[in-house]
């Protein structure tokens, strides 16, 4: 095990801070920033999704952040794959890669390994999209639990993009998402020991951070970024014209909604999203070192005490 080389992950749900503990961390250890993040690859989504600056970039080296256009779609292997390169090229530099986002499939996926799901035909895909866009989340789902019920139970009605994804697995296939996801492929990306740091806030707290951080992205600019976001003319089903701020904003730039009512919608969506992450911190990830208090208290040390110590 001690043979294995070293990578550090940062997780927790939005506006938890991670961005900043990420920072301290390559300045202690040498490290590169890789994000973990499925809708900071966009690089139409800088200010949205909260992407580091152009001043904390030039503080650590920092990848796969606005990477990929958003007429793309960025899946799990992709990010995999793109990861474990980056992962390597650090090691190659004798810097320690930092994983850094909130982003639970990924993650996993870095762990524990790709599930092995065939490839889906893009007919199938489509279909399934129409679908979707044809009954509505509600009767979609109603119509998934007859072919994948644990799928049906377990996603929302809004989430089209995994429930079209279990429905076109399991017609494409024959056999329901859960089946595949327990035949693992080829192991983890890249065979690495790793240090998982969570940072699970406070809700109350977590939820008046998120609502800070929204305010802060209006002032840096999130209604013309939606807006030239809009201009590209790309499908709504698209990852990155799903991304937090961007339906809400997008309703108010086309006239549908008032200002206000967009803001508190995108702030409600945000907090939802944060509660689920939080949820998904707390059952899924056995975290080697959790901070409850990262607001309240300054950690920086310990965590770096725990890294040295990982390292060592």
């Amino acid at each position: 095990m001690t043979d294995l080389k070293p990578v550090v992950i940062i997780a927790g749900p939005t506006a938890s801070g991670k961005t900043a503990l990420a920072l301290d961390m390559a300045a202690e250890c040498n490290g590169v920033v890789i994000n973990a993040d499925s809708m900071q690859v966009y690089r139409e989504l800088r200010v949205l999704t909260a992407r580091p600056g152009a001043d904390m970039e030039a503080m650590a080296p920092h990848k796969l952040f606005g990477v990929m256009a958003a007429s793309e779609v960025c899946s799990v292997g992709r990010w995999t794959a793109m990861a474990a390169t980056e992962i390597e090229t650090a090691w190659a530099e004798r810097r320690l890669p930092l994983i850094v986002g909130g982003t639970g499939m990924y993650i996993r996926a870095l762990i524990e390994g790709l599930a092995a799901i065939p490839e889906i035909p893009g007919v199938v895909n489509e279909k399934v999209r129409a679908l979707y866009d044809e009954l509505g989340g509600d009767a979609f789902r109603l119509a998934l639990a007859k072919l994948d019920p644990d799928a049906a139970r377990r996603l929302p009605a809004g989430d089209s993009q995994r429930l079209t994804r279990a429905m076109a697995v399991v017609q494409a296939t024959g056999k329901p998402l859960a089946h595949w996801q327990g035949e693992q492929d080829h192991g983890p990306a890249v065979a690495a020991r790793f240090l998982i740091i969570a940072l699970v806030p406070e809700r109350d707290a977590l939820y008046a951070a998120c609502e800070a951080r929204f305010d802060a992205m209006l002032k840096g600019g999130a209604i013309d970024e939606v807006k030239a976001l809009l201009a590209l003319g790309l499908d709504a089903n698209l990852p990155a014209m799903k991304a937090l701020g961007v339906p809400e904003l997008g309703r108010y730039a086309m006239g549908e909604i008032s200002l206000e009512d967009a803001v508190a919608a995108a702030k409600q969506a945000t907090r939802n999203f944060a509660k689920r992450q939080l949820t998904w911190m707390r059952n899924q990830v056995t975290a080697d070192y959790v901070i409850e208090d990262f607001y309240a208290a300054d950690r920086r040390q310990d965590v770096a005490s725990v890294v040295r110590g990982f390292l060592a």
